[in-house]
């Protein structure tokens, strides 16, 4: 199987008249986070449809939908990783997967929020399995690019379902001054999963910054909380 036939099918599924919602939606216009993504008009379920066809492709042929100026692409391209990851039989095979999206990540192909958030959650699971996750996470939560941040992020909901929450606190701590509103989204979004799992330790973050906290970022991560407790943690922040 080849990724030009992956490609023809996702133009099959596309219509222009989808193009310019899609635009809109996924802020492709001029300074905004996504300027100059490319969009075939299909949609996700398709995508997801001609990703499972063409799960088995080897990662040569993955590369060339990574490098598709065609959004649908990179995303079909990102979820046969998650598929490949989840088929992984050994440490090996894991690593290797892990390592291919890490390079996607440094190439600025995993490059919109929604790549992001379909990819990362599945290949954090890798970082169950070594050692020391956080040089990783630290590295990628300092960079310049915003998709990477949100990598960073994002790929500690694996640890947190495994019940590491540690990284997690400390990557929030590491964003909280981010001036990008889907940094504050995706941040607030682990803490409340987060206290899920440790509702205590959520109320522990919130009591040290809820004061710093971006009001987005807040607002996500009390969502689980009861309505009292919310009210009460919006009106201290701004004390």
């Amino acid at each position: 199987m080849k990724a030009s036939l992956a490609l023809e099918e996702l133009k099959g599924f596309g219509k222009k008249s989808r193009v310019s919602d899609l635009a809109r939606f996924y802020k492709t216009g001029p300074g905004e986070y996504a300027e100059g993504d490319v969009f075939l008009g299909g949609t996700v379920p398709q995508t997801r449809s001609v990703a499972s066809t063409y799960k088995k492709i080897e990662l040569a042929e993955v590369q060339k939908l990574f490098d598709s100026p065609f959004h649908e692409a990179r995303l079909c391209a990102a979820i046969i990783l998650n598929l490949q990851f989840k088929a992984a039989k050994s440490p090996q095979d894991r690593k290797k997967i892990f390592d291919f999206y890490l390079k996607q990540v440094r190439a600025e192909r995993i490059n919109n929020w929604d790549i992001v958030d379909v990819s990362a959650p599945w290949m954090g699971v890798y970082l169950t399995e070594v050692e020391d996750p956080m040089p990783l996470l630290i590295k990628f939560s300092k960079s310049k690019s915003l998709w990477q941040r949100r990598v960073s992020i994002i790929l500690t909901f694996a640890l947190i379902r495994a019940g590491d929450l540690k990284p997690t606190i400390i990557i929030a701590e590491s964003l909280l001054k981010d001036k990008e509103d889907l940094i504050h989204k995706a941040v607030g979004w682990m803490l409340r999963e987060m206290g899920k799992k440790d509702v205590m330790l959520l109320r522990g973050f919130l009591k040290q910054h809820s004061h710093e906290m971006p009001r987005t970022m807040l607002r996500y991560a009390i969502e689980r909380l009861p309505e009292k407790e919310r009210k009460k943690w919006l009106i201290e922040s701004k004390s």
